[in-house]
């Protein structure tokens, strides 16, 4: 894929440059990576990684945070303009694109492609790790862009004008990919090398993998609810029982030994606080809560509102404001607003989630819910409650267990299992909650495919209609004009995913 690289400091960084990860040398370069000498999945492997979660963990965190309207920001600022008025067009968070193919997958491809050429070592277990990680990213392209390279894609100069493959294909042949990365990795040679603290995700335990393929896979199948494969999503779920790994029993998180250092610290961390100080940046000021948010999770009798939101610095009744762009000094300002929480900001050194706990769970309860896993309504509920209180303990609630029980025993709709005649509306819900910060991109694709949480508001100046893509970057459309497929300012609200 040709695509312009996107250069972020030391985070991204060249695929055969020398690197140890330790909590002491956290992605040191001690070579120059303009002339380098030789890389190997072992220096590769935990670059591909780190770049994965520096991604998620801001531009499609802070996309989904906006367009599920968690966040907002205040009247004494005049920035985020693009998020209240849709203005989707092919400049629009095009990093997701372009660093996908254009750092990532050229990562992971070198990993999967590597032989030792000593015929020496065996790196089915870095393979297997990248073909997950792969069908991870792949997911979210196919969710956010529809029809993306895939067959012919990461070829680098073998070929630089790829062709486009099929929404659904290239769905069907990640979960294909995952399928069979979950069982490598749990049958490894003997002699394959274990990749040990230089996976920086799972530090190279290869079940934990296994699970984490199986959670994505699930949530791929679960997102197929509305096409009619109900039999494929069975017959796939089957093959997930058959390799005994199950799901993922604690979130998965990368920490290659973030320090409080600059460029060294958790990337979400960094988005809101400065190293050292811990001052806030001018993107901790200018994102505050919604009001939105605010309301549903007071009236609700939410605990998690004062971890994942924080005080104003003007008084302590939590605030929000509301997704509209305002002239500058008019409204409330930033001092007035709650921002961004302790619950989500704990320290420079937190570990990154990629795919945590309550995700999973309420992905379960859904698939138990539509008949996909076996249980019926008790063991969909207690899922959906075990997926709740998974959210107070991370969020660090006190008395966390407690609290949650207290939380969904309460007779409201969405929050009692009980109470809610929609199980499927209360499941996303609960998930709009608890991925609030974490993962949110999921919530834009969750509110697409479900229409969930309903009442959700759109900015009075969003034209009415929430988008439901993002386009192609204009980079990649005038390096590969005959292949992307054809796209206008209407395609991001009229394209719907396939499995819409």
């Amino acid at each position: 894929m040709n695509i312009i690289r996107i250069i972020k400091s030391c985070a991204v960084l060249s695929i055969t440059a020398l690197i140890t990860v330790s909590c002491s040398d956290y992605l040191d370069v001690n070579d120059n990576p303009n002339d380098p000498a030789i890389s190997t999945p072992r220096l590769t492997l935990p670059v591909a990684e780190h770049n994965l979660a520096i991604l998620n963990a801001q531009d499609m965190t802070y996309l989904g945070q906006y367009l599920a309207y968690n966040w907002a920001t205040p009247s004494n600022w005049s920035t985020n303009q693009e998020f209240y008025r849709y203005t989707i067009n092919t400049s629009f968070y095009n990093q997701v694109f372009e660093e996908s193919y254009g750092v990532i997958f050229r990562d992971l491809t070198y990993v999967q492609n590597y032989e030792d050429p000593n015929g020496v070592i065996d790196y089915s277990a870095y393979k297997s790790i990248a073909s997950v990680l792969k069908g991870f990213q792949y997911q979210y392209l196919v969710d956010l862009y529809g029809d993306v390279p895939y067959t012919e894609a990461n070829l680098r100069s073998a070929n630089i004008t790829p062709k486009y493959d099929d929404a659904q294909t290239v769905y069907k042949a990640v979960i294909d990919d995952l399928t069979a990365a979950a069982n490598t990795a749990l049958n490894l040679p003997v002699n394959a090398e274990n990749p040990g603290t230089q996976d920086i995700i799972n530090h190279g335990d290869m079940n934990k993998w296994a699970q984490f393929a199986n959670s994505v896979k699930l949530r791929m199948l679960v997102r197929l609810s509305n096409t009619g494969q109900d039999t494929y999503i069975k017959d796939q779920i089957a093959l997930i029982n058959a390799n005994g790994a199950g799901y993922i029993t604690s979130d998965i998180i990368s920490n290659p030994g973030y320090t409080d250092n600059e460029d060294k610290q958790n990337p979400f961390f960094g988005y809101f606080r400065k190293f050292s100080t811990g001052a806030e940046t001018d993107r901790g000021d200018y994102t505050v809560a919604s009001d939105y948010a605010i309301t549903y999770l007071s009236n609700t009798d939410d605990l998690r509102l004062e971890r994942l939101y924080a005080a104003p610095a003007s008084g302590s009744t939590y605030k929000g404001a509301t997704q509209i762009t305002s002239l500058p000094a008019v409204g409330f300002t930033s001092k007035d607003l709650s921002k961004v929480g302790p619950g989500l900001l704990v320290s420079t050194v937190q570990d990154q989630p990629i795919m945590i706990m309550p995700e999973i769970l309420l992905i379960q309860a859904e698939a138990i819910s539509r008949g996909y896993i076996p249980g019926g309504d008790a063991a969909a509920k207690a899922k959906y409650e075990e997926a709740i209180t998974a959210s107070f303990v991370k969020l660090q609630v006190p008395d966390a267990a407690n609290e949650a029980m207290t939380y969904y025993n309460q007779p409201i709709v969405n929050v009692s299992w009980a109470s809610s005649p929609n199980k499927i509306e209360a499941i996303i819900t609960q998930k709009w909650v608890a991925l609030n910060g974490t993962s949110s991109i999921e919530l834009w694709i969750e509110k697409t495919r479900t229409g969930f949480p309903s009442g959700l508001p759109i900015p009075s100046e969003g034209g009415g209609v929430r988008p439901v893509r993002l386009l192609y970057p204009g980079s990649e459309v005038s390096r590969n004009s005959l292949n992307v497929p054809a796209q206008t300012a209407q395609t991001a609200f009229t394209d719907n995913p396939f499995w819409k």
